[in-house]
């Protein structure tokens, strides 16, 4: 398995980067915060050769606007990753999954070069998801042995700790076979 991390505004921009093959950046939340570190940490990630995600942090309401705001700062770059990560926003609520599944398919529509995988956790996936719609693939957090979430659906990307940053694995063979599923 291939080991990356997430990274955010509450990250450093110059993050360790030996022994990752990938790495996640958020660039948006809803309809008006970029995170400030967005092109600092996305050049720390390709100064190191690391296929490169970006997830945005959905809210309820107005898809379309929130995946134009998205793309619109999410570099334009085949092989490039796209995230959707659905869970509870700071107001308590959360997109439906109606609204889910419409921004995961608006993001395939305008850009079909990168692929768009959900970002949830294990609660969310098993008790608030009803339709199991994750794009192509599920990232999927569940605070547990790295490659063991607790969930028979299958998956991509598996969040597994937040300390002391969040870390991932992802199910493949090298990075070049993670580079060629990227770049469909």
């Amino acid at each position: 398995m291939l080991h990356g991390i997430d990274v955010s505004a509450y990250q450093s921009s110059s993050y360790p980067t030996d022994g990752l093959s990938f790495v996640f950046v958020k660039a948006t939340e809803g309809r008006s915060y970029v995170n400030p570190k967005l092109a600092a940490q996305t050049k720390r990630a390709r100064d190191a050769g690391l296929v490169v995600g970006f997830y945005h942090f959905l809210w309820p309401g107005n898809l379309t606007a929130q995946a134009e705001y998205f793309l619109r700062h999410a570099p334009d770059r085949r092989g490039d990753l796209l995230a959707v990560d659905w869970e509870t926003t700071g107001d308590g609520n959360h997109a439906s999954n109606a609204e889910k599944d419409r921004f995961i398919r608006k993001l395939k529509e305008l850009r079909p070069h990168n692929r768009v995988v959900l970002y949830c956790n294990r609660h969310f996936w098993l008790n608030v998801d009803t339709t199991s719609y994750a794009g192509d693939g599920l990232w999927i957090a569940d605070y547990v042995t790295a490659g063991k979430p607790r969930i028979k659906a299958k998956w991509r990307f598996h969040q597994y700790t937040s300390e002391p940053h969040d870390k991932n694995v992802a199910k493949f063979a090298d990075k070049d076979d993670l580079r060629d599923w990227a770049t469909p």
